[in-house]
């Protein structure tokens, strides 16, 4: 029996070649074959339940599926694109193993019903495995906080140097980010976890039914209930593509900053050599190409949200065939972002970190200015004076090429009376940590706090 066309009856002329080659889309959603034939599965034993086919015929339908689930696996079923679409290969090629009762699986459904399905049930697995990368990807980030929580560097604003702060305070930073990553994927595993089937084209059917019973098989919490909406709806698609994005913007954050921290500049971090490329030219390079890889890829994943929402700008319900072109950009944002996930995690196991490459180095340094306006500020001056006379200390030490350690106690009494021989313990990184005082800051015990918090947050 040669392949036949779901929808060719009424047509005189069978599709051009060229005309089935550009509109196939079987080499995309080919990906979606296990939840293609789950869904049919589902389908089929609520059409039994309700009577709307024969007792016993679905075991011959269910069996049949499983081998063509083994068939597509093993490659002796090829994805070829004269088929069409992946649900027309499985048809077809059940009606090729059983017959006349194979054309009943369709039944009281449309292709636009099952790919809706098909497209839910592969988010609600790779939201679970998104999930399960950014964990991974937080207790790299936190054995490297307990590992270097006694490491001290310097904090930036505007890529230039601004307080001292725990190094396990920077790290524990990005785990907080990737938790929110993870609420948000949470939260549309919530609307993603929606069953469409039963919606048929965009009207639902006048067959009896029961699309709750399908959902539950398929471990759904319900179905969406206005047909139109199930079928023309792609809105969650998009949004777990925007949740990739903002995981794959943090990543590229991180990624920045590994590049920095490796470079000779900074000589901080020391990246394992299973991670590191050279050049072709220059022997004595040892290149952060992972970290790079991820700050580069976050452009494909940005594109595939704006090429969502570009293809579904201004489209009428319910269903076009403008819609086809949703998967790509789907797919391409949940592998790229699971890819970059767990490299980036794999890349800080690895990584090792100078723990004594700054602290005698900011000892009296300028980024200690905030500590002396808290001194001040200790002493009743008020925040606004104490900031103007300590930015005064600073153009002083400027112009003479000095740390603020290095500056005699004459010369702070100059600019006010207030400053004491007290101050030059305050001038050392190690005691501008120790005295912060506020909740969440980076003093040691916070940071002990926030480890301790995270360890049983993410075990």
């Amino acid at each position: 029996m040669g392949f036949m066309a779901l929808w060719d009856s009424r047509f005189k002329k069978s599709l051009a070649d060229n005309a089935l080659k550009f509109s196939s889309s079987i080499n995309i959603d080919g990906k979606l074959f296990n939840e293609d034939i789950d869904g049919s599965k589902a389908h089929v034993n609520m059409l039994v339940k309700q009577k709307i086919i024969l007792a016993g015929e679905d075991k011959l339908i269910l069996k049949a599926l499983e081998e063509i689930r083994k068939e597509i696996s093993s490659g002796k079923l090829k994805l070829d694109w004269r088929k069409e679409d992946i649900h027309s290969l499985i048809e077809n090629r059940l009606v090729e193993k059983i017959g006349e009762t194979g054309k009943k699986l369709h039944t009281a459904r449309s292709r636009n019903d099952q790919i809706a399905l098909d497209e839910r049930l592969y988010m609600k697995k790779e939201i679970a495995q998104l999930i399960k990368l950014t964990r991974t990807l937080q207790k790299s980030l936190l054995k490297k906080a307990e590992q270097y929580k006694n490491t001290i560097v310097p904090g930036y604003t505007h890529l230039q140097r601004a307080q001292p702060i725990l190094f396990a305070h920077h790290l524990l930073a990005y785990i907080s980010m990737f938790e929110r990553d993870i609420e948000r994927l949470n939260d549309c595993m919530k609307r993603a976890n929606k069953s469409p089937l039963g919606a048929g084209a965009l009207s639902g059917t006048t067959l009896p039914i029961d699309r709750s019973y399908s959902a539950k098989l398929l471990g759904m919490n319900g179905v969406l209930e206005n047909s139109l909406d199930a079928v023309a709806g792609r809105d969650v698609m998009i949004e777990l593509i925007s949740s990739c994005s903002i995981t794959m913007m943090h990543l590229s954050r991180l990624s920045e900053e590994l590049v920095l921290w490796s470079s000779q500049e900074f000589s901080f971090a020391q990246f394992d050599d299973s991670f590191s490329t050279g050049s072709s030219l220059m022997p004595q390079k040892k290149n952060p190409d992972i970290a790079e890889l991820v700050r580069g890829k976050v452009g494909r994943v940005y594109g595939s949200l704006f090429g969502l929402l570009t293809v579904m700008k201004a489209l009428p319900l319910a269903y076009n065939r403008d819609m086809q072109e949703d998967k790509v950009h789907l797919f391409e944002a949940v592998d790229t972002t699971k890819d970059c996930l767990h490299l980036t995690s794999e890349l800080l196991k690895h990584a090792h970190f100078n723990k004594k490459r700054f602290e005698k180095e900011l000892n009296g340094d300028l980024l200690l200015s905030t500590d002396l306006v808290d001194y001040l500020v200790r002493k009743n001056v008020p925040f606004r004076k104490a900031h103007n006379i300590v930015g005064k200390i600073v153009a002083v030490c400027v112009d003479q090429n000095i740390k603020l350690n290095q500056l005699s106690i004459t010369e702070y009494k100059k600019v006010s009376p207030k400053f004491e021989n007290d101050i030059f313990k305050l001038l050392t990184a190690l005691a501008s940590v120790k005295n912060k005082k506020s909740q969440g800051s980076t003093s040691p015990q916070e940071v002990e706090k926030q480890l301790k918090y995270w360890k049983n947050k993410i075990k």
